[in-house]
Formats: C-alpha cells, structure tokens, sequence
C-alpha cells in the first residue's frame, strides 16, 4: 500500500489558506438582510455592554470574548480576543457595521474588515469618568440613540455622587493585584484603570513609583504594604481562592497579608468604564471600608 505523507502547510500555505477563507467569508452566500436592518459586531466589553445598555441588544450578531454583561452576550458568537480579531470571523456573520474600542486590532483585521465594505467605527475608551461619559455619548451619537445615552451618562453621575467620598477615617493603601495563575502575576502603578477606580473609591494606590504594570516580587509587596489587596474576581479563582493568594511570598510580610483583607471583584465591572462605573466606584468604596476594618 503506499503511503500517503501529510505534512504541515508551510508559512506560504498558510496564508493562501487564510486568504481563501476570508475570501469565501466575503463571496458566501448572504441570508437576505432588510435594507433597514441592523447587524453589529461589538468588540470591547464596555463597548458591548453600553450597545445593550442603548436598547440595541437584540441587533448585536457578534462580540469579542471580553463581552460578558450583560448576559445574554454570553450566547453571541464570538470572534476572537479584542486584540487579536478574526476578519474571517467577523465577515461571516455578515455585518452592517463593526464598532470597536480604541484598543482593537490587529490593524490588518480591521483593513479587511473595512476592504470588505464594512464600516468599522473606533470608539475611545479611556478609563476616566469623563472617558466614560464620552464613550457613552458617542455610541448614543453613533447609533443614535442620543436620548438613551443621555440618560445613561445622568445615571452614571447619579451613582458618582451617591458614591462613599472617602474610605473610613483614613485612605488605605491598596494594591491591586492582576492575576492568570501563580507564574502570570503583576501589580499596578500609576495611569491604570485600577489606579484610577482606587482613587475614585477614595482610597490610594500603594504603588506611585512608575506607571502601568510591573511583575509582582516579595520585595515589590513588602515595599507597597498595603492595607487591601484588590483583586480580580477571575484571578483570584486561577491562584485558588484567597489562601493561595495570602500565601505568596511578601504578601504575609504586608498589612493585608497580616489581616487577611481582600476585596475581589468581576473584571468588567471593575475596570470596563461603561454604564455601571459610577455603581462599581460605590461598591469598591464600601467594599473597602469593611475591609480595611477588620483585625484578626
């Protein structure tokens, strides 16, 4: 019998394959679409989020894996990471339009998205209250929705100012820990969306020496000593729950550590800026003030 060798496509291959599938996603059959109707792809998960938040939920075909609020976004199609986008995979589901938050890519994804005849609208996501409150605006203006979405920035201001103005009778020091497993961990500095919902709660970073992320060492921890931890919600579940995370080394040598104080909360309520901000800073607020009152 003779054998059949199958080998791997070679780099060239692959991408005459890639290019042969978004050409079929492209050249496929449509379902018939009404000329008024429709269809949008969502990446971004505040993005999503506000789209439903509008009143659009149910013209929403596609998102990107970080839309999980509401919960029926959990049921969509999903093309891919926000960063890492499938134009074959946004293509084949047919879209009128592609809206996407500031930071989605790659570049040449949206090309053919947009090389395909699909408007791709960027929206800026910018995580201050006013970025906040511009996202929101602009997706109103977009889809016009104006009126909904003024609605939803006068609930935004509403939930700020019902917010705790401080923590307690001093401002914590609190350290917010990212977390994918005990081998991926990193803590925040300055000019993060975690720095940002920690001084909107009224507390204070325990890190200010250098902006954005730095990987988590025993001397980083010891040096920060924070009175909380803030964690994820998911990243706590990949370290094993709070024992795990109290057992790091460093973390035992700081306040926290000492007085087991952690507060954890959903990823994209925490750190998304979309239309339930001013609820998050109000919950993290008081979130923390239980916390940091507690002693063995």
């Amino acid at each position: 019998m003779k054998r059949i060798s199958r080998q791997r496509p070679t780099s060239s291959a692959g991408f005459i394959y890639s290019t042969l599938a978004l050409l079929a996603a492209m050249l496929a059959p449509a379902p018939a679409v009404a000329a008024h109707e429709l269809r949008i792809v969502s990446v971004g998960g505040s993005i999503t989020e506000t789209i439903f938040a509008l009143g659009l939920g149910d013209s929403v075909v596609g998102a990107d894996t970080s839309s999980v609020y509401p919960e029926a976004t959990l049921r969509l199609p999903k093309v891919g990471y926000a960063r890492r986008l499938s134009a074959e995979g946004v293509l084949s589901l047919r879209p009128t339009r592609v809206i996407v938050s500031s930071d989605a890519g790659p570049p040449e994804a949206l090309q053919q998205i947009r090389d395909a005849g699909i408007d791709v609208a960027v929206v800026p996501d910018e995580p201050t209250v006013a970025g906040a409150k511009a996202k929101i605006s602009a997706l109103g203006s977009l889809l016009k929705r104006e009126s909904e979405g003024r609605a939803l920035v006068e609930r935004l201001e509403y939930d700020l100012r019902a917010a705790p103005k401080s923590v307690g009778d001093s401002s914590p020091r609190v350290l917010f820990v990212y977390a994918r497993g005990a081998a991926s961990m990193s803590v925040s500095g300055t000019d993060t969306a975690a720095n940002a919902m920690i001084e909107l709660a009224g507390a204070q970073n325990a890190i200010t020496g250098y902006s954005g992320f730095k990987p988590l060492t025993p001397e980083a921890a010891i040096a920060a000593q924070p009175d909380v931890l803030l964690v994820l919600s998911r990243g706590l579940e990949s370290l094993g729950g709070a024992d795990d995370l109290f057992a790091i080394p460093g973390i035992s040598e700081t306040p926290a550590g000492r007085f087991r104080r952690v507060v954890a909360m959903d990823d994209l309520y925490l750190l998304g800026f979309g239309p339930r901000l001013g609820q998050a800073v109000g919950e993290l607020g008081r979130e923390l003030h239980t916390v940091s009152a507690t002693t063995p």
